[in-house]
């Protein structure tokens, strides 16, 4: 039996660069209004001014996905350029003030701050999205059950956010540690059924907790409005090769799963606070860390368990036409993640504005 279509969407979140200053530079509404005018609905403005989101159209292969996410980068790269700008992936900026930056006009970004107040304000941090499609929801639960085990490898793999308002926090992935002040946030429970997590977002709503399911910010979830099961649980990938390992590799888990499934078997499930447990290591060590084999009961390098994972994806990697993505992993093993590049050359340099040098640079690779 065949794999299912599982079409890939990816979303990122870039960071508005004052070429001068290094500073973030609230001008989303500048970029996004010209941006439509190319991209329509794949542009869009964030929550704060100094931040613009793209999103790939619905992609068929891993080929089509690095097409498209190489259009977005150049066009927004571009479009800054013409506006005396330059553009950033990473999951934080290493000096600008979360205080200091301006929350774009709009309903949707009012209310948010009206709930949460300086929760909300404190959200400078940038994300990547992937999403995997899968339309029977009751394969939406039973994967996102079974890939919670994965979630702080892929995130060891994608950490860039190291600092926070000038301060080398010594976490690799800071935006973490933000983001989980958000209520509804973290790794998900594990649900019965599609019905199971039905009734628990109905109970949600009738409540008040929330007025509609997207308010719900897990590192996994399924998608409120289309049929796709959604990664949020990685930083922003800064170079493009590393954006395409982690769609590649978490469409490629997916496909396992699923394979797994065909074949009457399944990955266990274990305790929410046991894999919480690990995603706080790969939130302070990423690939220099350490995390639990909970099969084993020992703790073992993450170097070693990631390299697991690519042996666990490699027998659909053919099939999905995803190798050569899924191999760039060895790269980021070998030469560390974004946020390992970012402390090396503030080691070298003693210079935040070198960092977001870098990190400007790294963005625009491979698109010339």
């Amino acid at each position: 039996m065949g794999l299912p279509d599982l079409t890939i969407g990816i979303e990122e979140e870039y960071q508005i660069i004052d070429p001068r200053s290094r500073e973030l530079s609230p001008h989303n509404k500048d970029l996004v209004e010209h941006g439509q005018r190319l991209l329509g609905e794949q542009i869009k403005p964030e929550f704060m001014q100094s931040q613009v989101e793209v999103g790939t159209r619905v992609c068929g292969s891993i080929a089509e996905a690095r097409q498209e996410v190489g259009r977005l980068r150049r066009t927004v790269c571009e479009l800054a350029e013409k506006e005396g700008l330059t553009m950033a992936a990473a999951s934080t900026h290493p000096f600008s003030s979360w205080s200091e930056q301006l929350v774009t006009a709009g309903e949707r970004y009012t209310q948010l701050q009206e709930d949460l107040r300086d929760v909300a304000r404190r959200l400078l941090i940038f994300g990547m999205h992937v999403h995997v499609g899968i339309p029977d929801p009751e394969l939406r639960i039973d994967v996102m059950n079974q890939a919670r085990y994965f979630m702080p490898h892929v995130l060891a793999l994608s950490t860039s956010s190291p600092f926070w308002q000038g301060r080398d926090t010594g976490l690799k992935s800071y935006r973490s540690v933000i983001f989980e002040n958000m209520p509804r946030s973290g790794l998900p429970p594990t649900f019965r059924s599609w019905s199971d997590y039905d009734d628990f977002v109905a109970t949600l709503v009738r409540t008040g907790c929330i007025d509609e399911p997207t308010k719900i910010w897990w590192d996994i979830r399924p998608h409120p409005k289309f049929p796709t099961l959604e990664f949020r649980i990685s930083d922003v990938a800064t170079r493009i090769d590393e954006v395409l390992c982690i769609a590649a590799l978490l469409q490629a888990l997916v496909a396992t799963l699923l394979t797994l499934r065909q074949n009457n078997r399944t990955w266990r499930l274990y305790r929410h606070h046991l894999i919480t447990e690990n995603k706080w290591r790969a939130v302070r060590y990423g690939l220099d860390g350490r995390l639990i084999d909970f099969g084993k009961q020992q703790e073992v390098p993450v170097r070693f368990l990631a390299r697991e994972l690519l042996e666990l994806v490699d027998g659909v990697l053919d099939e999905l036409g995803s190798r050569r993505e899924v191999a760039y992993a060895e790269t980021i093993l070998s030469e560390g993640s974004s946020a390992d590049r970012q402390l090396q050359t503030y080691r070298e340099s003693g210079d935040l504005k070198a960092v977001v040098d870098r990190l400007v640079s790294e963005t625009r690779e491979g698109l010339d």
